[in-house]
């Protein structure tokens, strides 16, 4: 079933014009967003971190502190 699925986008890009162009944009943005993640979300402070738990707390801070504490 993987497998159709698979050569279905395959043949269905290989077919397009601008399939590749599709690809490499899609490959870009995915780049971009999990580069922003990383600098902005995860900080070097998280490496800091010993435990799982505390990780965890120091992800959910940075994603739902209000702007203003920033």
């Amino acid at each position: 079933m993987i497998k159709n699925i698979f050569t279905f986008y395959r043949d269905g890009f290989r077919n397009m014009r601008l399939g590749k162009t599709l690809w490499l944009v899609i490959a870009i943005k995915l780049v971009v967003i999990f580069a922003i993640i990383k600098v902005f979300i995860y900080g070097e402070s998280l490496h800091d971190l010993g435990s799982t738990e505390a990780k965890s707390a120091f992800v959910l801070q940075n994603l739902t502190q209000d702007n203003k504490n920033k």
